[in-house]
């Protein structure tokens, strides 16, 4: 499936623990043609993304553990950076950790213009981080983003597919080659062949040639006739 293809599909998760700003974010993203799946939490969003959060042991931290597999592929996550439980910069932390969920791009929002909070954000690996209310400019955003991102699906994914297209390349110019020096012996062979009879024509003339000049040669005898009408041999 090409690039254009996979663009119509792009699907983005929103989380937002506000109704309104949810609702607002989820009409913006669907105005850009994109898919839009919801979440009012960084732990659903987890969930969502085949992911787990359990606790190891008495210890009060936690551990993120993957799903057996993900249904839905997801090519971006804007969330709010203020949330309950767990705030948008954790469950980007989260993210950046995991092995398979760091490539997808995140994207911050936020009420708040705090500069702290908004290097901290990108420094983690955020793509963007956006001043709420989030605007349709900021949504034009993101494609580069999740292109990005597909094309470099398409360059881990498609590693064997490329040598086989190399080798085959390969392949081709060699009989290429092959077949380029088989005309050129052939050529040279008529070559040869045409010169060859060449010759044989050109001793064919060069026989005929020495035949006639035998004939007329200064040592054979003619006959002449006198006035008298008398036969006399003359040599000449």
């Amino acid at each position: 499936m090409g690039l254009a293809a996979a663009d119509a599909q792009f699907h983005v998760l929103a989380v937002d623990d506000s109704l309104i700003d949810r609702k607002l974010i989820e009409r913006l993203l669907k105005t850009s043609s994109y898919q839009v799946t919801t979440v009012d939490s960084g732990s659903k969003a987890l969930e969502f993304l085949g992911l787990n959060e359990v606790e190891i042991g008495n210890e009060d931290e936690a551990c993120v553990c993957s799903k057996n597999s993900q249904d839905v592929e997801v090519n971006l996550v804007i969330t709010d950076y203020c949330m309950p439980g767990m705030t948008g910069y954790d469950l980007l932390k989260k993210m950046k950790e995991s092995s398979f969920l760091r490539n997808i791009p995140v994207v911050i929002m936020s009420s708040e213009n705090v500069p702290s909070r908004i290097n901290r954000c990108l420094e983690e690996g955020a793509e963007e981080f956006f001043l709420k209310p989030v605007r349709l400019s900021d949504v034009n955003k993101l494609r580069p983003h999740m292109v990005k991102k597909a094309k470099s699906c398409l360059d881990v994914e498609k590693p064997e597919k490329v040598e086989k297209l190399e080798i085959q390349e390969e392949e081709l110019q060699t009989t290429q080659q092959t077949a380029q020096s088989n005309n050129n012996n052939n050529n040279n062979n008529n070559n040869n062949n045409n010169n060859n009879n060449n010759n044989n024509n050109n001793n064919n003339n060069n026989g005929k040639r020495k035949s006639m000049d035998e004939g007329h040669s200064p040592d054979r005898t003619r006959q002449r006739y006198n006035n008298n009408s008398d036969l006399i041999f003359i040599s000449n």
